[in-house]
């Protein structure tokens, strides 16, 4: 009996044993698949790849994202509203956690904002500020207030007009009026060049001031090289033109090829003083070839590590750095907001800036 009672303890014993190990492998196995799971996907809707700029932006954000162990959404909308709208409802049905939006138009996502908001998806705006909506809990972008004072410094003090030279020509261009930033930009260029307008040192001649007569839609460079024809067929006849305000790269390419069908660029007839933004290959080739004069260089590099890091910070349950809390409001509230500083590029510099700095190689360039 000692015997049998003994073999019935150490089999009761080992059968516990088993059932606490298979316990533990199916608690194990229940966890490992939470795990395997990994960080969430992020949803990252750009407005188009006709910008080169926006194809760095999207690559340079997918490199960091994953680096952090995040899956990526990337959708571009070939500056299409209806087809943002589209990826933008098509992340959040497939859940993705965070959305990073370079909106084509900033006024029109209301609505499916509100549906990320009752799915808990949280939102940045990336470069261009969301309008019309409170469900934007950040935005990272550059002082773009900055870089139109930028751009119109470099029409002042190329044209000597602090050294009271003058009277000089110049027309103005604005960006697309759908994008909060194309604002920003004109303001900041007007903050300087208002002056030398009123004093009558800077002369427009076709009269088109404020961002209701000089916007590009869409910052389309054709829509830019057809006004820029009609204002010299119109109102230079006879006169030189010694500057133009351009916003932007992909319009002052458009702005210069109509300059060139006029006979600008020559000995005779050089250049107007023409500015751009972004640093694109193109115009910084231009800049070499002494056309385009110069160009605002914003490090999208830095811009996506920024919104990297604030996506990371909100998934963690952190609070996501911000240095501007005052200057973006959309309407329905201010954005939370980090800005970068941007860099005036020209035939001077821009070696120093964009190959040493690392954004291209002197091979692209040259």
């Amino acid at each position: 009996m000692s015997s049998r009672k003994g073999h019935f303890k150490a089999s009761f014993l080992m059968a516990g044993i088993a059932g606490l190990a298979c316990g533990l492998l199916v608690a194990t196995g229940a966890a490992a698949p939470a795990m395997a799971q990994g960080k969430p996907t992020v949803g990252i809707a750009m407005p188009t790849k006709s910008s080169a700029r926006w194809i760095d932006d999207g690559n340079n954000m997918v490199k960091y994202f994953q680096e952090k162990g995040y899956k990526t959404d990337l959708q571009y909308a070939e500056d299409d509203i209806p087809n943002q709208l589209a990826q933008i409802e098509n992340m959040i049905t497939k859940n993705d956690k965070v959305l990073v939006i370079a909106a084509i138009d900033g006024t029109t996502l209301t609505d499916v904002l509100q549906k990320a908001a009752e799915q808990g998806v949280k939102v940045i705006a990336y470069d261009r500020l969301i309008r019309g909506s409170a469900n934007v809990d950040y935005y990272a972008t550059f002082d773009n207030f900055q870089v139109g004072v930028l751009q119109a410094a470099y029409i002042e003090k190329a044209l000597g007009l602090k050294e009271g030279k003058g009277p000089f020509n110049i027309e103005l261009f604005g960006g697309s009026p759908d994008d909060n930033n194309a604002y920003f930009f004109y303001n900041g260029a007007m903050s300087v060049l208002q002056p030398y307008i009123d004093s009558g040192k800077l002369k427009v001649q076709s009269g088109q001031v404020g961002m209701d007569k000089v916007s590009t839609l869409r910052w389309d460079g054709a829509v830019a090289q057809s006004r820029m024809d009609n204002l010299l067929s119109a109102y230079y006849s006879g006169k030189k033109l010694d500057a133009v305000l351009s916003p932007y790269d992909g319009l002052s390419i458009g702005i210069i090829s109509s300059l060139k069908g006029v006979g600008y660029g020559t000995a005779g007839q050089p250049m107007p003083v023409v500015t751009g933004q972004d640093a694109e290959v193109q115009s910084v080739k231009s800049i070499l070839a002494g056309e385009q004069r110069s160009t605002v260089f914003k490090d999208t590099r830095e811009l996506a590590k920024i919104t990297v890091g604030m996506v990371d910070d909100l998934l963690a349950g952190r609070t996501p750095q911000v240095n501007d809390t005052k200057t973006y409001d959309n309407g329905k509230k201010v954005v939370p907001s980090y800005l970068l500083k941007p860099v005036s590029v020209d035939a001077s510099n821009w070696k120093q800036v964009l190959v040493d700095g690392g954004y291209y190689k002197e091979s692209q360039i040259k």
